[in-house]
């Protein structure tokens, strides 16, 4: 059976190679289509003073610096002003270290940005203040605005940070915040989306970002970069049951090796933590087994919690190969139903009765749209009836996989709750499915 190569969607794009484990933290800015996501990066990277001399030199234009262009890096962004791909830049201050990721705001994108919310540990969403009709205490926010909050809350990204933008351009700033700080509120409390804060900024001047404007637009507040210190990792999963992708499968001709003439397991921990020892469940096969051996990244014998990457010997010969599951014992019960919300990424809409490849894990299964149950409104947050799911639209839906896969609600695990669709003729990235709860 022919699998599609392995799509972007909820892997980490190319970064930094730094050490998460050190304490630095990943977030992303997002929002609408100029919002000034890029030169708000721009703005951290020059005030943290992560940007050389020459690098500034080479984004100046007809004598300014456009901060924009610090991570705009592929031509067609430079050409068409916007951004395409995730950039993934790095900074420190004096007390935490940062992955930052600057996603797309145009709706064509939002795969991307939904790749790079996946690993995030927090986002900043970006409001331009100069977009809406400020005056009016009743406005109404952009689309982009709702459906990226409402993306990196499914995700689960633990903080959510509100950045109100360009307030430097409006006529009367703070009267601008108030009513803008209002509608992010009033939008988040009745998504049921729990917000850090709301910072007024001026990426492009610097105001509140490293900076602090006493008393701008009423605002006593931390700056955009004192929250970012102050937020919390990712919480680890290492206390829910043993769950072990296997990606890879090696067989061992060292003679010092104590794992010498048994095949080692690798692949990253999902959840819980490997140990020698510990009995696991093999699936599809259902068959038992025991831990006999743990091998860090760096081939050490030692326990391994999750989200690092570990080869496992077992105690005995078993078949079991690339996207097949290690599991502690009655963790996760295999289904071949899933009740799913699905974020849809594909040019064409998701109609029910179509079949798509479904990626979980390393493990790839064919997968039907039973049924369409309801769509998310973005703009009311009501759930109506529909007979489609159009580009970038979120909805639930019930699959029927030809193979069962052992899952848990993305609720509770990242790795064993979230699956990718992709097109079976295309092998393009259709849709990221977040499994929902009992």
């Amino acid at each position: 059976m022919t699998t599609p190569a392995s799509p972007s969607l909820l892997a980490r794009a190319p970064e930094p190679s730094i050490d998460l484990n050190a304490g630095a933290l990943r977030f992303i800015t997002c929002g609408s289509v100029d919002d000034g996501k890029s030169t708000l990066i721009g703005r951290l990277l020059v005030d943290s003073r992560a940007v050389l001399q020459d690098q500034l030199a080479s984004v100046s234009r007809s004598g300014e610096t456009d901060l924009a262009l610090l991570t705009d890096g592929l031509s067609a962004e430079r050409e068409q002003g916007i951004t395409i791909d995730v950039a993934w830049r790095y900074f420190a201050t004096p007390t935490r270290k940062f992955i930052i990721g600057d996603t797309p705001g145009h709706e064509q994108y939002t795969r991307n940005m939904v790749t790079a919310a996946s690993g995030a540990d927090a986002a900043v969403v970006l409001v331009d203040a100069t977009k809406l009709d400020w005056r009016n205490a009743a406005l109404a926010l952009l689309p982009q605005t709702r459906r990226h909050t409402l993306l990196v809350h499914l995700l689960r990204v633990p903080s959510i940070v509100f950045a109100v933008n360009k307030l430097d351009a409006v006529e009367d700033p703070q009267r601008a915040f108030v009513h803008i700080r209002a509608a992010l509120q009033g939008f988040a409390d009745e998504a049921g989306v729990a917000v850090r804060a709301v910072v007024p900024i001026s990426a492009l001047k610097g105001h509140n970002v490293a900076t602090p404007a006493p008393h701008w637009c009423g605002y006593e507040g931390p700056t955009l970069l004192q929250l970012l210190e102050r937020l919390e990792l990712t919480p680890t999963a290492d206390a829910e049951a043993f769950a072990f992708p296997v990606q890879w499968v090696e067989k061992f001709h060292d003679s010092a090796d104590t794992s010498r003439g048994r095949r080692v397991f690798w692949g990253r921990v999902a959840a819980g933590t490997a140990r020698c020892g510990q009995r696991v469940t093999l699936l599809p096969s259902g068959q038992s087994a025991v831990v006999a051996q743990v091998l860090s990244h760096v081939r050490e014998s030692r326990d391994v919690p999750s989200g690092q990457g570990a080869g496992l010997v077992l105690d005995r010969e078993v078949d079991l190969s690339r996207g097949d599951w290690l599991l502690a014992p009655d963790s996760a019960q295999p289904t071949r139903t899933l009740s799913a919300t699905v974020a849809w990424l594909d040019d064409e809409p998701l109609v029910p009765g179509r079949t798509y490849w479904a990626l979980h894990g390393h493990r790839w299964v064919k997968a039907k749209v039973q049924r369409l149950v309801h769509r998310l409104d973005i703009h009311t947050l009501d759930e109506v009836e529909a007979d489609r799911l159009e580009p970038n639209a979120i909805g639930h839906v019930e699959l029927a996989l030809q193979e069962p896969l052992a899952t848990l609600p993305y609720s509770r695990a990242r790795v064993l709750g979230s699956l990718v669709l992709v097109d079976t003729a295309t092998h393009k990235t259709a849709g990221a499915v977040l499994v929902r709860g009992g």
